[in-house]
């Protein structure tokens, strides 16, 4: 390579490295910064008892033994919250991805010849431009002892008396996973349906000329080929779900009820913060940090793997 190309190419280069200061500059400074200072104010004891300010007093690994260790058993721990956030994380996951896969198909099939697909793709997506507080605030009245549901449950004969929603464990669950179900399945359908129609056309036409069957199709071309979009809903929705808090806290005031079982690892968290217990919510956000990237690593594992 000469001299003036090999000079050509450096000055691009440079030109490369200029546009990307802002980012780096805004990564640094908004995501990098406050990593490394939530790690630093885990090991100091850091939080106000009243008026007084307790702290900051070096502690080491204390935040973290409280944390996964309690002496009351009536007193939730850390695992407790996350089970809370994952049991409703796949309650809501499981059938978004199986409608989503069903719903994707079918728009994706040109031999259906489906009619008004603009209209019905842009009323499945429609609830995921709608503020998740203001879905948890319909919910909310929506199955309150005097709401809508009860009345009519009670009107049909099914129930003789208003049935507490909210305050039984099953169905808060319920509820919030639907919720989730119901904000993001439209935007899971665009990303797999995208992914299918990437598919080359001539892979359909061939397994066709062979005889295969529609089902057949879906499990041996069709799915496979999805993996990596797959892969990429599942690692972000993970990831959403373990950041889980504006549904069950305005849905449950809070409070996480019945008896914190509906209490995310977020919620958990931001009691901690509310409280102005640094430390322990410094210690919580690096375990969460943690939690998120081993469940990312085990998802990305076994959805890689080559047969």
């Amino acid at each position: 390579m000469s001299k003036a190309k090999k000079g050509k190419v450096v000055s691009y280069n440079k030109w490369g490295y200029i546009f990307l200061i802002p980012f780096i500059v805004v990564y640094v400074t908004f995501q990098l910064v406050p990593l490394f200072n939530t790690i630093y104010w885990s090991f100091f004891e850091y939080y106000r008892d009243g008026m007084t300010q307790i702290g900051p007093n070096v502690v080491g690994l204390s935040n973290y033994i409280q944390l996964f260790t309690s002496t009351d058993p009536n007193v939730p721990t850390i695992f407790d919250y996350t089970w809370n956030t994952l049991i409703m994380w796949i309650m809501g996951f499981v059938p978004q991805i199986v409608v989503s896969l069903l719903l994707g198909s079918w728009f994706s099939d040109n031999r259906l010849r489906l009619k008004c697909q603009a209209f019905f793709k842009t009323v499945i997506y429609l609830p995921n431009l709608i503020m998740a507080s203001a879905m948890a605030m319909l919910f909310f009245t929506l199955f309150s002892e005097g709401g809508p549901i009860n009345s009519m449950l009670m009107q049909l004969g099914i129930l003789d008396e208003p049935f507490k929603f909210l305050y039984n464990t099953l169905s808060v669950r319920t509820i919030v996973a639907f919720m989730n179900f119901l904000m993001w399945f439209g935007n899971t359908t665009i990303l797999l349906m995208a992914g299918m129609m990437g598919i080359d056309a001539s892979l359909f036409e061939a397994a066709e000329v062979d005889g295969a069957t529609p089902t057949q199709v879906f499990w041996r071309i069709t799915l496979p080929l999805l993996r990596p979009i797959l892969i990429y809903v599942m690692i972000t929705s993970l990831i959403g779900g373990l950041q889980m808090f504006d549904v069950p806290q305005i849905l449950t005031n809070g409070t996480g009820e019945p008896a914190r079982t509906s209490m995310t690892l977020i919620m958990f968290l931001n009691k901690h913060l509310f409280s102005k217990n640094y430390g322990l919510g410094g210690a919580l956000s690096v375990i969460l940090f943690i939690i998120t990237g081993i469940l990312s690593m085990i998802v990305y594992k076994f959805s890689n793997n080559n047969d």
